[in-house]
């Protein structure tokens, strides 16, 4: 790995002194490395932009793009030692991601990376735009860039990303996120939605698709919904909303009901929707909502049931009904969601076998 940033690193040195983004126009980014940064997204965003500039041609508007840190030297994630620049004037500072394990002292950390922090904050009262990539949104949100904005993350992290900062507005369901200069990006691979919509504005459409497909990216996503497991989100541990939950999940098919629900607790539907938002943040319904469309993606990825008995088999007659709850969760209508995430028994074998 540390060979193949040194590869990177020398790739990237090359470009920012002779490449194509030395033309008129030329769009200035920064990526901002720190210790343990994801290296990977140090020099994704970069690769997609190179790629995307000799797509162009050289008379197109290019990229000049520097990896630059307030420290002398930045070791990223996996060891990789990083070459980096100081810290200078960009149009955009992309802040890369980080190693986050579910154990980490989150506090302990962000307080390491307090040079970060204020590099960001003084390149956006500078009026640079500033783009984090997955948890690198803890470090905007640590800068005081994510009050009053809309702001994504990991889905992962998405609920730990709104409980630190109230006063951002988190939408765990987007892939890119911008709000008044400041963007926010979902998981990993969601750097290349970010580097595609950047393309798309500074080269245009064209550049982005064919750019797009020579990098086999895809350019169509709209949500990381469809993504989303939630056996590895951080339950909340109450027990009264974990028992609702279960009776919910148990009975998919079956109508909802508040009351009878309700009865089946022995309290009030007023105390049990006080009891379960305290608990959850969310309502019964709303709880159940996502309950079947996660049922329902997985009828669709692993049968061929038409898309009304899958409805129904998740407690819907109507299937355009259905339909519109599972666009609203997941951006996909579930024939799409179908032809893009169909397992084939053959496919889903270890071996490619049967």
């Amino acid at each position: 790995m540390a060979e193949a940033a040194r590869q990177a690193r020398q790739a990237w040195q090359a470009q920012d002194e002779t490449g194509p983004g030395d033309g008129p126009g030329a769009l200035r980014v920064g990526v901002l490395a720190y210790p343990g940064c994801f290296a990977s997204e140090v020099f994704g965003v970069p690769d997609l932009l190179t790629m995307a500039g000799h797509v162009a041609g050289p008379e197109a508007p290019g990229y000049r793009v520097s990896v630059v840190s307030p420290r002398r030297r930045v070791t990223a994630s996996g060891g990789a030692s990083l070459d980096v620049r100081p810290l200078r004037e960009v149009d955009v500072l992309v802040v890369p991601g980080f190693e986050l394990p579910l154990d980490t002292d989150l506090d302990v950390r962000l307080a390491g990376l307090a040079p970060e922090t204020a590099a960001i904050r003084a390149q956006a009262a500078a009026g640079t735009a500033v783009v984090s990539l997955c948890v690198g949104a803890f470090l905007l949100g640590g800068a005081g860039l994510l009050d009053r904005r809309r702001a994504t993350t990991s889905w992962l992290y998405a609920g730990e990303l709104a409980r630190r900062f109230p006063g951002a507005d988190v939408r765990p369901e987007h892939l890119v996120v911008t709000d008044t200069g400041v963007t926010t990006t979902a998981a990993f691979s969601a750097m290349y939605d970010f580097a595609l919509d950047l393309i798309r504005r500074h080269n245009g459409g064209r550049v982005a698709r064919t750019t797009a497909r020579l990098a086999l990216v895809d350019d169509v996503r709209t949500s990381q919904t469809p993504y989303v497991d939630p056996r590895l989100l951080p339950q909340p541990g109450r027990e009264f909303s974990q028992r609702v939950m279960r009776r919910l999940d148990q009975n998919l098919a079956e109508r909802y009901d508040l009351a009878t629900l309700a009865n089946a607790f022995r309290v009030s539907s007023r105390t049990l929707l006080r009891r379960f938002a305290e608990e959850t943040g969310r309502s019964p319904l709303a709880h159940l909502q996502a309950s079947r469309v996660r049922r329902a993606r997985h009828l669709l990825e692993t049968t061929d049931r038409t898309v009304a008995a899958v409805a129904a088999a998740v407690g819907y007659r109507d299937p355009g009904t259905f339909a519109a709850l599972f666009a609203r969760h997941t951006g996909h209508s579930p024939s799409a969601y179908r032809a893009a995430f169909h397992r084939t028994a053959r496919a889903s074998a270890p071996d490619g076998g049967t």
